[in-house]
């Protein structure tokens, strides 16, 4: 990571412009608030297009697709529960596009794993952690050079990690569940 003294001022968006190796994310709520949630879910509910994410046009897109052509790579695990909500459905579709813009996702079920219970703080592991309330609406994100903070994170991280799958195996094995 790079110097805390360039975060300044720029929370966490402006931790995405400048890690230099990787960046991995964590994202355990059942369900996210907040308008683009909305918006997301309004889409999956009429059967359209993600709103504002044409493969690769996003600027969520373009952006994992130009830092992982200047060699940083993306590492996100998801962790779902059973049955789905219509949030994390919706999520789903979306980790298709970024995985083909080069973000290597992977999906851990909570309801096959009881240990993932404990799970239930979002962050991207460059020292931000991202706060959410209670409805799962984004609060903002804490910067820490905290050795406890990140200690606890890259616990949470190896834990998903070792009860995920590659998000294509997952969602080969929700389409053989579901015909």
């Amino acid at each position: 990571m790079t110097d805390p003294a360039q975060l300044a001022g720029g929370g966490l968006d402006r931790c995405f412009e400048v890690f230099t190796v990787s960046a991995f994310g964590l994202e355990t709520l059942r369900a996210y608030a907040g308008p683009a949630a909305d918006e997301r879910l309004r889409a999956l509910r009429l059967g359209l297009p993600r709103p504002g994410r044409p493969a690769r046009a996003g600027p969520w897109l373009r952006r994992v697709t130009g830092t992982t052509a200047a060699g940083r790579s993306w590492h996100r695990i998801r962790v779902l529960g059973r049955p789905l909500t219509e949030d994390e459905c919706a999520q789903l579709t979306g980790y298709r596009e970024a995985a083909g813009a080069g973000e290597v996702i992977r999906i851990a079920d909570r309801s096959l794993h009881p240990e993932l219970a404990v799970l239930a703080r979002d962050f991207w592991l460059f020292d931000a952690i991202m706060s959410h309330d209670h409805a799962g609406a984004y609060l903002g994100a804490a910067i820490t050079s905290e050795p406890a903070v990140i200690m606890a994170c890259v616990t949470a991280r190896d834990l998903a990690r070792r009860y995920s799958v590659p998000l294509g195996d997952y969602l080969a094995r929700l389409k053989a569940e579901t015909w």
